[in-house]
């Protein structure tokens, strides 16, 4: 286990090439459909991506989208009351992987190969990639007053965030778990609408600054809330695909990023 590792992960608490630990882990995840490690960062880490975040927050590209739950076009099959076309809103700040200091601990991490080796131990897949373009890999999103994430679902299998700074109030995720079944073509529209109705009792995760999030968004509705106060939200997302060579397509780039490279 390398320096740069043991300067970013509390190792003693997270042993991370220990076999029962990532067992435990993937035991959890699994059967809750997410992973919450608390204090998976040093504060130190913490202390220096926060700075980081707020150096270069003048660097974020910032978007206010209207979408639906699927993150897909309309469908003309549908009205645009029914859950397949009803609209949310989503806005956030991102800077992208080729602004974030290349000095930064988020490198570090991303690049490790016994945090690689972990996250595949946990999330079962044989091995996990870069992307192939320059931007997508390590995005830190910041979500300030009014700021929120509208009800939706993942294309990917799975998610990798780390709490970086919790705002004042709100900008909470909440999720309900295995709403659909996306691989057998089950959609589940009459549930997908309980949910955006407020009719649903949701589940909402304890993330403190410091903590890993591993989550299974493909199925599972989520979102995050409006966020109150001045102390914005941030949130690293650590992107990986399970192919090498991929880049996310131009047209994800502009929407989400303003700009091809």
């Amino acid at each position: 286990m390398n320096q740069v590792l043991a300067d970013v992960i509390n190792l003693d608490r997270h042993p991370l090439i220990n076999e029962g630990f990532r067992a435990e882990c993937k035991r959890m995840l699994d059967q809750n459909g997410v992973l919450v490690v608390p204090n998976f960062m040093t504060p130190a880490a913490v202390s220096s991506v926060q700075h980081e975040g707020e150096e270069n927050q003048d660097l974020a590209y910032y978007t206010l989208n209207s979408h639906n739950i699927y993150l897909k076009p309309s469908d003309s099959k549908y009205p645009p009351t029914h859950p397949r076309n009803r609209e949310v809103t989503s806005s956030k700040g991102c800077i992208t992987t080729d602004q974030i200091p290349r000095d930064s601990v988020l490198h570090g991490l991303y690049k490790s190969p016994d945090f690689r080796a972990f996250l595949c131990a946990v999330l079962g897949e044989r091995e996990l990639f870069a992307y192939g373009d320059a931007m997508s890999s390590i995005n830190l999103h910041y979500a300030s007053e009014g700021q929120e994430l509208g009800w939706h679902y993942d294309n990917s299998s799975f998610a990798i965030t780390l709490m970086i700074q919790k705002p004042e109030d709100g900008g909470n995720f909440e999720y309900v778990k295995d709403v659909r079944d996306a691989d057998n073509g089950d959609m589940n529209y009459e549930l997908s609408a309980k949910v955006l109705d407020g009719d649903v009792p949701t589940k909402s995760l304890a993330m403190d600054a410091g903590a890993l999030i591993l989550f299974r968004g493909r199925n599972s509705m989520h979102r995050v809330t409006p966020v109150n106060g001045n102390r914005t939200r941030m949130l690293v997302v650590l992107a990986y695909n399970t192919e090498p060579g991929i880049a996310l397509s131009e047209s994800a780039r502009m929407t989400f990023y303003g700009r091809l490279e």
